[in-house]
């Protein structure tokens, strides 16, 4: 089984994409033959300054291999180390019909967001597709709203294979059923567009001060919280703590007694020790940055053998060769 996932380098990672994607990630490099990327070439419809993009970049494959990924189990690479997915682009380009893409919902989501339109972002699904079939990918592990961009790979592919022949292998979609939305500062899904994140590696003293900042309602701490599952510091005490501890602190809550501020250094310090182990790793990393760059290497050049085999099947195929 080839597993494909990949994240945009678009800004400190938080811990929506933690637990939205990066730790199922890494737990599914056991599973199978894993593929993972840090897609600089999609970063690309939003994000125009070039150092930026490259901070970016570094700080992901940091955050990644702090978090446990293994690069002896997993390719792990830059996208744009791999050219041969743009030539594919193109390829597939050629078969998109254009109603296709004018059903995805996340260029209408983006240009409401204030992104600027292009030919980019309305062909982001084109270039998606390309990442998914060109390493013959099985299973592509997304939230259920990210659902359509399989669909629309594997439309794409069947369009490609009934022209020139079976060409590609259809991938699957892999719903993550089990990833709630990670509330934000506000209550609102964490993201980064919405400036209500909490790194994963934030600094002690920022991260503590956003923490503090959450804003509860008025009621005293003696009063009894019966939606104490609801408050937004316990559901990310949750994702955090071990589950006995964030019960024991839903369950004070509930009873009254427990003042919110202290609520909240409770949160900070769960955070705090849940990613102790990961920034003591990131710090080393970051003191070694040929290994990281060794490990992007690496993989971007096990994935490019990968890549051109599948790209000259399909340009055999298509008469190109």
């Amino acid at each position: 089984m080839r597993i494909l996932s990949g994240i945009q380098p678009s800004g400190a990672l938080h811990l929506g994409n933690y637990f939205g994607m990066m730790k199922p990630a890494i737990e599914l490099q056991v599973q199978g033959e894993a593929l993972y990327f840090i897609a600089d070439y999609h970063s690309m419809t939003s994000l125009f300054e070039p150092e930026v993009r490259r901070r970016n970049s570094l700080d992901v494959a940091l955050d990644f291999l702090a978090c446990g990924l293994d690069p002896e189990r997993t390719l792990f690479f830059r996208q744009s180390d791999v050219p041969e997915v743009t030539e594919l682009t193109w390829l597939l380009s050629t078969v998109t019909p254009m109603g296709l893409l004018e059903r995805c919902t996340s260029y209408k989501d983006k240009i409401a967001k204030g992104i600027a339109a292009s030919h980019g972002l309305f062909s982001y699904p084109v270039l998606m597709a390309a990442d998914i079939l060109i390493y013959d990918s099985n299973v592509v592990p997304v939230g259920r709203d990210q659902k359509q961009h399989v669909e629309v790979t594997r439309d794409i592919a069947i369009k490609f294979n009934e022209i020139y022949g079976e060409t590609f292998v259809l991938p699957e979609p892999r719903i993550r059923e089990e990833v709630a939305v990670v509330p934000g500062l506000d209550g609102q899904k964490m993201s980064k567009s919405y400036g209500n994140t909490i790194e994963i590696f934030g600094e002690e003293k920022a991260v503590r001060k956003q923490i503090m900042s959450i804003v509860m309602d008025s009621r005293t701490p003696q009063e009894p919280k019966p939606d104490a599952d609801q408050n937004l510091a316990i559901r990310l005490m949750k994702l955090v703590a071990a589950p006995d501890v964030a019960r024991e602190f839903e369950d004070r809550l509930r009873a009254g007694g427990l003042g919110y501020g202290d609520l909240k250094k409770a949160l900070f310090q769960q955070y705090w020790d849940c990613f102790a182990q990961a920034r003591g790793k990131r710090a080393e990393l970051a003191a070694n940055l040929d290994y990281v760059d060794r490990v992007l290497r690496d993989g971007a050049g096990r994935a490019r053998a990968l890549a051109r085999t599948v790209l000259d099947r399909a340009r055999k195929h298509a008469g190109l060769a």
